[in-house]
């Protein structure tokens, strides 16, 4: 990650509607959801999702795959924990306690699934 992926990927999330999708996006990780469904959850006309789309995919926050008729797109979680890591490279200057509030915050974002018993 380097300076200029970094600002693409800013800029790509700078707008309200594309933030939303790859919000979504994150949301729906693993399975994705095709074009349409991310269109009729955000209530956007499907042409001008395409084209959100598009910008986070050049930016490469998505990934897209063809299933059947439909496109179904993904968060990439490895671009984000790249852009993140990025930001936070030199946390600090060298005082990561200073940073230890903000990884905190994100630890109990995603808590572990309970295994099904049997």
């Amino acid at each position: 990650m380097d300076n200029n992926s970094t600002v693409n990927a800013f800029a790509a999330l700078a707008q309200g509607t594309r933030l939303d999708a790859f919000r979504l996006l994150v949301s729906h990780e693993p399975d994705g959801l095709p074009a349409g469904e991310i269109a009729r959850l955000l209530g956007v006309p499907h042409n001008t999702m395409s084209t959100h789309l598009a910008t986070l995919q050049r930016a490469g926050l998505i990934t897209a795959e063809r299933q059947s008729r439909s496109i179904v797109y993904r968060a990439s979680l490895d671009s984000l924990r790249d852009v993140v890591t990025f930001l936070l490279k030199d946390c600090c200057a060298g005082h990561p306690d200073l940073c230890a509030p903000l990884i905190a915050d994100l630890v109990p974002c995603c808590p572990p699934k309970e295994k099904a018993h049997a």
